[in-house]
């Protein structure tokens, strides 16, 4: 099973603390300046009146966004999913297999080869962004990290043994509240 960030909206406060780390963990070691435009979190956090909560990749065990990548440009590995960008054509077919909306494609506008005061060679180039549990970072998600009221938290297929133990204790314990069985 792959491990994945749970948000918990009954903790959120629709901070957007996450996306900001988010952020800011994605361009340690990149060379491009911060700015508006490519301020591009991995996530999104969506708030109403009643509700804010993050959403980020699921990290699906049958990945919609990979079975339908015509490069195989996103793979399951090291317990996640992952977009290996240099096989990414920017197609968005991932965009439209995902089934919560966590997947974006970027384009931007990059320098081509040698450029003069007359003529500036650019291409546009795009890419697939998605939630990578940071894997390049030993401390795991940023956004788990630094949100304030630990509304996000990482799930581990242990995780989700336990919290389903914890179920099924509940519901025997609430069962045997309500129904007695007499033996004749």
């Amino acid at each position: 099973m792959n491990q994945f960030v749970f948000a918990d909206p009954n903790l959120c406060i629709g901070c957007t603390t996450c996306t900001i780390a988010c952020v800011i963990s994605h361009q340690q070691g990149s060379d491009y300046e911060l700015t508006e435009k490519s301020f591009v979190p991995r996530l999104t956090v969506i708030k109403n009146l009643d509700v804010s909560t993050p959403v980020l990749c699921r990290q699906c065990d049958d990945a919609p966004c990979a079975q339908v990548c015509p490069n195989n440009a996103i793979i399951s590995e090291d317990n996640h999913i992952k977009v290996i960008q240099e096989r990414c054509i920017g197609c968005k077919t991932c965009v439209v297999a995902c089934p919560y909306g966590a997947m974006t494609v970027v384009t931007t506008t990059v320098a081509k080869g040698a450029e003069s005061s007359l003529f500036k060679a650019e291409k546009q180039t795009s890419q697939a962004l998605k939630c990578d549990l940071c894997a390049h970072s030993d401390d795991g998600p940023a956004c788990v990290r630094v949100c304030p009221t630990n509304a996000l938290r990482l799930v581990t297929s242990e995780d989700l043994d336990q919290m389903n133990k914890k179920k099924q204790l509940a519901a025997a314990s609430a069962a045997g509240d309500v129904i007695s069985f007499e033996y004749f």
